[in-house]
């Protein structure tokens, strides 16, 4: 009981505190005190979306409209202490909400501790929702780093996938969310020297099943840099590592995990090794490439959906096997260029995402994209869909 009522009052403080934000945005930003820092962007984009599904429901289109603020508030309370407040405010409108109610539901999710996602309003067609991704306090003093609150725990090595992100994976797919998800957590860090920490975590959940707690001891040995993780992810004991460091002009990244069952989950889940390693170059005209090989042993899914599929880290990818290549490249000054494309040998299917930025000026961004699979009739990406989207984003 006490839990709803602290969300009930979060979530409507929260919104008062981002209406009156947005109200004294601008004299704020030109007259900060010197202990507050604001920033954050708008973002409007629409989406097509087409995809294949067994009848009745066949070949569709289906078209959504997004309108995405976002608001990052810092105070420095004093040389020690600061509290952050990250929120997200967003406006969904289109098919998708109208014809499936599943959509819906999984916007308006909230697994922390405290459930602050609120579904301001909702209506046939469209709905505004608001959630806050970092709300927590931060003490820092010598060697020691201590957060307690929503923040983001980073402990991934790769671009691409990070296997070692136990607290709050990221899906490699989820194109439109690039500050990545937090956890309810307390992590304290301890720095040893040069580079070398220790890290304690523990982020509880409702059930305390579902909790996950670990240790990380990073260090530096022959030019790489070393972590080893441990610690107890959702019932599951697990134990891991990840490194980072060049060879002759390149880089070398990888990250691995183990999982194993504390306790029987009716033969539901299996013992789980994880290994993702990548290859990182920058070329002499400024083309840059990764390579990344996945290996999950537990990976594989049953069905896929284009929007709203969530990953976790004890299986952090749809197919056994996956490699992924990804290229950049500076078009112009004002004009960047990417490509990835992954590859699911034991699924026989592709997935393929272009995309282009183009700085309009200094504050506003355009971009666009598009998510394309190519599989067999019977693999789990056959009806995965295609997507093409567009933004036009201006940062304060």
């Amino acid at each position: 009981m006490r839990c709803r009522i602290a969300s009930a009052f979060l979530r409507r403080g929260a919104l008062l505190f981002l209406a009156l934000a947005v109200i004294a945005a601008p004299p704020a930003l030109g007259q900060a005190a010197e202990n507050i820092r604001i920033s954050g962007y708008l973002q409007a984009s629409p989406l097509l979306i087409s995809t294949e599904q067994p009848e009745p429901i066949g070949q569709q289109n289906w078209t959504e409209y997004r309108l995405q603020s976002r608001l990052n508030v810092s105070w420095f309370a004093t040389p020690e202490l600061t509290f952050n407040w990250q929120m997200r405010t967003r406006v969904f409108a289109g098919d998708l909400v109208r014809e499936f109610p599943e959509y819906v539901e999984s916007i308006d999710t909230d697994d922390g501790l405290v459930d602050l996602s609120w579904m301001v309003t909702e209506h046939n067609d469209w709905l505004l929702h608001h959630i806050p991704d970092r709300l927590y306090a931060q003490w820092n003093r010598g060697d020691w780093d201590v957060r307690i609150g929503r923040q983001r725990v980073n402990w991934g090595v790769n671009m691409i996938t990070n296997p070692n992100d136990i607290f709050n994976i990221y899906s490699f797919y989820d194109f439109d969310y690039p500050e990545r998800p937090g956890s309810d957590a307390i992590r304290i860090q301890r720095h040893l020297g040069f580079a070398s920490r220790f890290e304690v975590v523990v982020s509880p959940a409702r059930d305390s099943r579902d909790s996950v707690a670990a240790a990380l001891y990073g260090f530096h040995m022959n030019g790489y840099d070393v972590q080893l993780i441990s610690g107890y992810y959702r019932d599951r004991f697990t134990v891991g590592a990840g490194w980072a460091g060049d060879f002759r002009g390149v880089g070398v990244k990888g990250e691995t995990m183990f999982y194993n069952d504390i306790n029987s989950q009716d033969d539901t889940r299996e013992t789980n090794f994880i290994v993702a390693t990548s290859l990182e170059y920058m070329f002499e005209n400024s083309l840059f490439g990764i390579v990344e090989i996945l290996y999950n042993r537990e990976g594989g899914r049953d069905e896929f959906t284009l929007v709203g599929e969530q990953l976790t880290p004890d299986n952090p990818s749809f197919s056994t096997y996956q490699a992924t290549t990804q290229l950049r490249y500076p078009i112009h000054p004002l004009l960047d260029g990417s490509v990835a494309v992954v590859w699911y040998p034991d699924e026989r299917a592709t997935f393929i995402s272009p995309q282009l930025t183009w700085s309009v000026t200094q504050d506003v961004d355009f971009k666009v994209l598009g998510q394309f699979f190519a599989g067999r009739d019977d693999s789990v990406f056959g009806n995965a869909g295609n997507l093409l989207a567009a933004s036009l984003t201006y940062n304060f």
